[in-house]
């Protein structure tokens, strides 16, 4: 079975957490593949800091749910030190309880052609919703 564990970092904000919990839950509906098969057996959300499930717990979720292939998805926008050291750190923490398991990570967004067209489209939304953002502005 495969298994998703999307990981943000954690806030204090509920709101910020809330977006992670909701990037799974739309995952996790998923239409199944050409195949047939879901794209993802069963997804869990989890968290770097400040709040839990975290890495280990969301792990855990998905070897108990049977997962023995695990993809982790950083739900950051740049590669930095949590990316490159503390995600992989707590992965192999939680997988050394599970070792019939085996993961993998991805890549954060960057600069993914999605987030560009993204980052397009929420400007596109900002012009539209402000008025005379069309107009060039006055000299002076």
């Amino acid at each position: 079975m495969r298994g998703l564990l999307v990981i943000g970092h954690g806030s204090r904000r509920d709101e910020a957490n809330a977006t992670v919990f909701a990037l799974a839950a739309a995952l996790a509906a998923e239409p199944a593949t050409a195949g047939g098969r879901p794209a993802w057996d069963v997804v869990e959300a989890a968290f770097l800091d400040v709040l839990r499930p975290d890495i280990v717990d969301g792990y855990t979720a998905l070897a108990e749910a049977g997962c023995t292939r695990i993809v982790a998805h950083p739900f950051f926008l740049f590669a930095g030190r949590h990316t490159a050291r503390d995600i992989p750190a707590a992965l192999a923490r939680a997988q050394a309880s599970h070792p019939h398991t085996s993961w993998s990570v991805t890549e954060p967004l960057g600069l993914h052609p999605g987030v560009i067209a993204t980052v397009r489209a929420r400007i596109a939304d900002r012009l539209v919703t402000e008025p005379g953002a069309d107009e060039d502005p006055p000299n002076g």
